[in-house]
């Protein structure tokens, strides 16, 4: 039978199916770009145009102006570039340390590894609070330097837990086989475990790389007197609550002279930090993906 007699014979309910999978796609697509397409209208739109409502898809008076007030910031760009510096040292060493604990953990041969897990996933509903926390931090001497925002994150209990279980699903036999062979657990962690863990590490990295980016709570909490450790997290959220006071006083609301807006500030705001994760995330998703040891070894 060849192509063209399938399609004659094809049944009426596949191609009803076909159907209702393309048209669900498509409106899944158009619900999922949409509220991103309306913020950047709004985002290059009059502020006080933008009051009125009505803005879909394209700006209805085009304008700059907001992403001029919002680079225009004295600290935006020392808060941008302590963001990327604290995005990319968090994300690699963090990375590396939960990847290297996880290994050890999730082998089989390890001790106690039951209860340290176990250890782990209650660390991750009771802490210590946020005083004690800056206690710790300041007697430590953490506080007020940059190292506040990577070295206590470096170790998650999530991001450990979610390695260790995928590492647990890569066969024994390819370690096995690398010892009789003569390499050591470093030899077998960095050139069979890492290699067969890249979509972990991809999903894992990318959790990390994304909060790193949009913390600001600790560069308030502490680092808010040194503005060399700002964030541009932190100088967005004031800049978004010093738009919001002026725009409720009474002397702007009389001259009306404002043509921004918190409707559209918050729009640029929001523009302005997930356009780098989302040039990011092409570059991670092929590692998206599951099975690579699958037909690999046959236990």
């Amino acid at each position: 039978m060849n192509e063209k007699e399938y399609k004659v014979r094809r049944p009426v309910s596949d191609v009803i199916f076909e159907i209702f999978v393309v048209v669900f796609l498509f409106l899944f697509v158009v619900i999922t770009l949409y509220p991103v397409l309306n913020t950047v209208a709004l985002s290059f739109n009059d502020g006080i145009d933008a009051v009125r409502g009505g803005i879909y898809l394209w700006p209805r008076k085009f304008t700059m102006k907001n992403y001029n007030t919002v680079f225009a910031m004295q600290n935006i760009w020392t808060g941008a570039r302590v963001t990327v510096l604290r995005t990319v040292i968090a994300t690699l060493t963090s990375l590396f340390a939960n990847a290297l604990l996880a290994f050890v953990v999730s082998r089989k041969r390890f001790l106690f590894k039951s209860q340290l897990s176990l250890f782990w996933v209650i660390t991750m509903y009771v802490n210590g609070g946020m005083i004690p926390t800056f206690l710790l931090y300041k007697n430590l001497g953490l506080t007020g330097t940059f190292h506040v925002y990577w070295v206590p994150g470096m170790i998650s209990a999530f991001n450990m837990l979610v390695m260790r279980t995928y590492m647990e699903g890569i066969p024994e036999s390819l370690e096995e086989s690398a010892q009789l062979d003569g390499a050591g657990y470093w030899t077998i962690f960095k050139d069979i475990i890492s290699p067969l863990s890249k979509p972990v590490y991809a999903t894992v990295a990318l959790f990390i790389a994304v909060w790193q980016w949009n913390s600001w709570f600790d560069a308030m909490l502490y680092n808010r007197m040194k503005t060399e450790y700002t964030t541009l997290q932190y100088e967005l959220m004031k800049l978004l609550s010093s738009v919001m006071q002026q725009s409720g006083s009474a002397d702007s609301a009389k001259n009306g002279a404002n043509t921004i807006t918190p409707i559209t500030i918050r729009a640029a705001v929001t523009v302005a930090t997930m356009l780098p994760i989302v040039l990011l995330y092409p570059f991670l998703q092929r590692y998206f993906v599951t099975g690579l040891t699958i037909g690999g070894v046959k236990e």
